[in-house]
């Protein structure tokens, strides 16, 4: 079992790859800030080949598809459509119904000018990956980036596959504490609270079966297709409604003091705090950010230069979705009536049960994913180059079955003792988002142009090389900002929420229906 990948060395002198080598394919090499001719100029890497031995390197695509070509389970089969439909599924997801809250703390504009700044930033983050990756196909995950970037240091591999697998098994339990809240409110809360949330972690553990992504990009278009109409139904039911859920009633609202028609912000009310500030600003960073699973994306793609196509596509579907709906739902609803996800805003039972029945897909598959790949991850590192990795065994299913089975148990762990669900997300943002939306990417871009151009590549460049020295600071100090900051927040609100008995307290039976 093969943890922590060796860096050999190779000579890094000169700054162009040679052409002759295997990993060298037609446009494998695209440089994005290139004005030159199709496939740019040619661009170097940043370290050796990452591997244990010379077979352990993959080296190309090409050669990658070759070896696994008499495999009867293939992974480098999806198209930039099928790759698409993984983010739209990862991007349009429940986390979209954090959006109407997001916008009561932040005041409308500030709210939408942040969506698209973290929109666009988070593309442009995403490119440095795709580059990166490009550059170094024999990368499996963001794991060994995390490695490759701090210069083949182990306890950076370690550091990273730490986080990684706690991010991805935070969101699983953010998607079991979800599961629980929809049979709740289906059921009036016919079965204890805890009873809901196993039953929904076995059910989302059987769905977590299949290998490869090929197989689950099936699933994710079904998936984003539900989530898109289940927030267009509560967007017209807001706005169809009389009212919303505990309009002039005792105890309605947030505070059970706020009254009246739906209050809209369109900038921050004065005396807005920087812990519901901040919360408001990772919960809209959370939904934005999913750079993890990018590397892991590429590595399954016949073509990864067709890579951009797919993020481009989504981008645009998200600012417009994410925009759009949050602010007619956050419209219709108002500053005090405005509840985390936005479905519990919805006043009309009716209206409530049927717009949060079309995410079922959603709290189902997107949990999956994440499941998939840290059973992946895990599983490649313990049977790298034997049969069990690409065929039908008994002890590969065994295997595969076994690390899926740990990471819900761990989900449904984190669901019942972080059970609120705009700070679990303002959680994993400030802990996980900081450095994987941010600051890896930011250092990446710096070793990469230090790589093409030399040591002194800022000023070699001249205007460009500033600014985008400049521009990938700020990203990283963004990043330390989100882990500092946003994590003293975070944990200060889950402190207050336990203290304001916001909720019962942890494995408890109490439902938590909307």
């Amino acid at each position: 079992m093969a943890l922590g990948r060796k860096s050999r060395n190779v000579d890094n002198t000169t700054h162009e790859i040679d052409p002759n080598l295997s990993i060298q394919e037609e446009g494998q090499y695209y440089d994005p800030e290139s004005n030159g001719e199709k496939g740019g100029r040619k661009t170097s890497r940043i370290a050796g080949v990452m591997g244990e031995s010379d077979q352990d390197s993959q080296l190309g695509v090409g050669k990658q598809l070759e070896l696994e070509a008499t495999n009867s389970i293939k992974y480098r089969t999806c198209s930039w459509q099928k790759t698409a439909a993984l983010l739209f599924s990862e991007y349009i997801c429940l986390a979209i119904m954090s959006f109407p809250y997001s916008y009561s703390v932040l005041g409308l504009v500030p709210g939408l000018i942040v969506t698209v700044v973290v929109a666009m930033s988070v593309l442009y983050t995403s490119l440095i990956v795709w580059e990166f990756c490009l550059r170094h196909p024999e990368l499996r995950d963001v794991c060994d980036v995390g490695q490759m970037l701090y210069f083949g240091w182990t306890w950076v591999w370690y550091f990273t596959a730490a986080m990684f697998l706690l991010n991805n098994t935070f969101i699983q339990g953010l998607h079991v504490l979800t599961g629980a809240k929809y049979l709740n409110t289906m059921s009036g809360g016919a079965v204890c609270t805890v009873g809901f949330s196993a039953i929904w972690a076995v059910l989302s553990f059987f769905c977590s079966l299949p290998r490869t992504f090929d197989t689950l990009s099936k699933l994710a278009t079904l998936s984003a297709f539900f989530t898109f109409l289940s927030v267009l139904l509560a967007a017209i039911f807001a706005g169809i409604e009389a009212h919303p859920y505990g309009y002039n009633s005792p105890g309605g609202g947030k505070t059970g003091t706020l009254k009246g028609n739906p209050i809209v912000l369109v900038i921050p009310t004065a005396g807005t705090g920087f812990v519901s500030g901040m919360n408001a600003f990772l919960n809209i960073s959370y939904t934005f950010i999913g750079q993890i699973t990018i590397p892991s994306f590429i590595a399954e793609m016949k073509e990864p230069k067709d890579f951009p196509k797919a993020l481009w596509a989504v981008t645009i579907c998200e600012i417009i979705v994410f925009s759009v709906t949050a602010s007619i739902v956050y419209v219709y609803t108002g500053t005090q009536y405005n509840t985390a996800p936005a479905f519990g805003s919805l006043g009309n039972e009716l209206y409530k049960k049927v717009s949060f029945s079309f995410m079922i897909p959603t709290l189902i598959f997107l949990g999956v994913l994440y499941a998939s790949v840290s059973a992946r991850f895990v599983f490649f590192r313990i049977f790298e180059g034997t049969r069990h990795k690409g065929n039908h065994t008994v002890v590969g299913w065994a295997t595969w079955a076994g690390i899926l089975a740990c990471t819900w148990i761990l989900a449904f762990i984190i669901a019942e003792v972080i059970p609120f669900f705009s700070d679990l997300l303002s959680l994993m943002s400030s802990l996980f988002d900081s450095f994987f939306g941010f600051i890896f990417w930011g250092t990446a871009y710096m070793r990469m142009r230090h790589a093409d151009y030399g040591p002194g590549w800022i000023s070699n460049r001249g205007i460009r090389g500033i600014a985008g020295f400049i521009l990938n600071v700020i990203l990283i100090c963004m990043g330390l900002f989100m882990l500092t900051g946003g994590t003293y927040v975070t944990c200060q609100s889950i402190v207050d929420g336990y203290k304001d008995h916001l909720v019962s307290g942890v494995f408890t039976c109490v439902s938590n229906a909307l």
